[in-house]
């Protein structure tokens, strides 16, 4: 029986021929072309994460401000029946939501209040809503009350009596 690409040898064995053996031996890859394909992975995932990081910050953004809405739809609700904004957000069944990074909502009434000092502050400190403040502490889980402080950059907040929703930093 005679094989394409086959030399009989000693004993009637069929050995491949010398091209053929070559080709046989090269199966894998070399160490250069594994270094070179993980160098180019490297690059595409060092390109991919940070892009995919702030796709997925947007996106906790955009949670935030629909979940935002929400409640305030419900707080409007409250003032239309009794007059008053509610004295928390567990008078409106809120109090148990989360934002996108997995703390509360925060709340703030200002029935009641004596100054100014915990009401969220524009830019020029004057207070950015008249009844009640209500906002997400963002990624950092922090916050202060003027909205230029660090900590205060990532939250996403109402302001203008919910005229805006958004990001404290585009306020």
């Amino acid at each position: 029986m005679n094989l394409p690409g086959a030399a009989r040898g000693r004993g009637g064995v069929h050995t491949p021929a010398p091209g053929r053996a070559l080709a046989c031996r090269m199966r894998g890859f070399t160490l250069p072309e594994l270094a070179i394909a993980l160098g180019i992975l490297a690059i595409l995932l060092a390109m991919a994460i940070p892009s995919y990081q702030s796709y997925r910050q947007q996106v906790n953004v955009t949670i935030a401000t629909r979940d935002i809405g929400q409640i305030y739809s419900r707080l409007e609700s409250y003032i239309a029946l009794y007059n008053n904004p509610p004295p928390n957000l567990a008078a409106v069944g809120e109090d148990q939501v989360l934002d996108p990074w997995g703390h509360p909502y925060v709340y703030l009434s200002f029935q009641g209040l004596n100054g100014k000092g915990q009401m969220r502050k524009d830019k020029n400190l004057v207070p950015i809503n008249t009844q009640f403040d209500l906002y997400s502490a963002g990624a950092d889980g922090q916050s202060r009350p003027p909205l230029t402080a660090k900590e205060s950059q990532d939250d996403v907040i109402l302001a203008n009596d919910g005229a805006y929703i958004g990001l404290a930093s585009n306020y």
